[in-house]
């Protein structure tokens, strides 16, 4: 095969992980408990995917002959986030967590930033991106200061309102905090926040921004790269891996957008990898507990499914998979530790196929280079050959 069509459906999961208890997520189960909330919850080109072939999905039922090899993949890196998700599925298993701040960032490192950005801080603790700048909004309209605040997941994230701190600035002091964080605070991500808006109706923008550290050198894009193929990334890609081993990246201003420029890409790149990031599941429904909104997109994609299959050609692979879980009927509005569903189609496959239960995200990254007859990655077991 010459080209690999890799979507990642950004936050949805398909059941607890064995040591979901560990991460407080014992229960969680993105798909199944959405598909419990929806009335008459119907993915009908997903099923016939073999979605249901995976795990008990409400109103999906169990196909006698998918037309995707389907199974699912469990996570073995350290961590429930986008960052060691994506690196995972690129074939590194990121065996130490990124740290993280629940109760806030050390005096260090917001002494630190004040004193090279010259700017007082809001917040510094743990919170809702949509809560928080209502919470402090007011007070930083008045005192122009950057709103800081994380997550469950490692992110320094500072909020600005457009008109109070400009974007180029905004990313200024996001540069400013990533160079900061590194070694023992070498956070995942560091992310920009920009809102608009009049109190309390401020609204959160498109122009986020993700400051990412470094992936390791040896992940599956740079692989590609080196072998003189194309790595396309859609979406939040290029944040994820840091700019990195990328032969072109196209940002999206959500899930529609993203969808239509992967198919562009699917028809413009002959050789190598497209790879996409869907992030509406996460960022607008899952964070937000909104199942409805959640469902809806998952609706999206599946009406779109026929054109990925009407774009694709014979010897080009499409693989859909997932980072993580992010579960809106679970308490809280963190991700949710999760198995992730694997759904692998071409054109030629004819009898359908069980991929089971993955070790590891890595498998996808090995397997890929396998098709693509490259280097091979350095975590994870190719399944190729359940392809022939």
């Amino acid at each position: 095969m010459n080209k690999v069509v890799l979507v990642v459906l950004d936050g949805v999961g398909i059941g607890a992980l064995p040591d979901a208890k560990n991460f407080g997520d014992d229960g969680a189960n993105t798909l199944g408990n959405i598909s419990k909330k929806i009335e008459d919850f119907k993915l009908p080109n997903f099923s016939d995917f073999g979605l249901g072939n995976i795990s008990e999905i409400a109103g999906i039922d169990i196909t006698e002959v998918p037309l995707a090899y389907y199974g699912k993949m469990t996570q073995k890196s350290a961590g429930k986030d986008t960052t060691s998700g994506h690196w995972e599925i690129a074939g590194n298993i990121i065996e130490k967590p990124f740290p993280t701040y629940p109760n806030g960032f050390p005096d260090e490192i917001i002494e630190k930033f004040k004193k090279e950005t010259g700017k007082d801080v809001l917040g510094n603790k743990a919170a809702s991106g949509t809560e928080i700048i209502i919470e402090l909004g007011k007070e930083h309209l008045k005192n122009r200061a950057p709103i800081v605040y994380t997550s469950a997941d490692s992110v320094f994230q500072i909020a600005a309102h457009e008109e109070v701190i400009p974007l180029e600035e905004l990313y200024e002091l996001c540069e400013t905090a990533r160079r900061i964080l590194t070694g023992e605070h070498g956070v995942g991500r560091v992310i920009a926040r920009p809102f608009k808006g009049e109190y309390p109706n401020f609204v959160r923008t498109e122009k986020r921004k993700d400051f990412s550290l470094k992936p390791p050198e040896n992940n599956l894009l740079s692989i590609i790269k080196n072998s003189g193929k194309e790595v396309v990334g859609v979406g939040k890609i290029e944040d994820i891996f840091a700019g990195e081993s990328l032969t072109k990246s196209i940002k999206t201003k959500d899930n529609t957008d993203g969808i239509e420029k992967t198919l562009e890409m699917v028809n413009e790149i002959d050789e190598g990898l497209i790879i996409t990031n869907l992030i509406d599941f996460d960022m607008l429904y899952g964070h937000r507990n909104d199942c409805s909104g959640f469902f809806d997109a998952l609706y999206e994609f599946d009406l779109n499914l026929p054109l990925f299959l009407a774009n694709l050609n014979d010897d080009d692979l499409l693989i859909i998979t997932s980072d993580h879980g992010c579960d809106p009927t679970y308490p809280g509005t963190d991700h949710t530790r999760e198995y992730v569903p694997l759904l692998v189609y071409n054109h030629n496959f004819k009898e359908p196929k069980n991929l089971g239960v993955r070790d590891t995200f890595a498998d996808v990254g090995q397997t890929i280079a396998q098709v693509l007859d490259i280097d091979s990655t350095e975590d994870g077991e190719s399944f190729a050959y359940l392809l022939e």
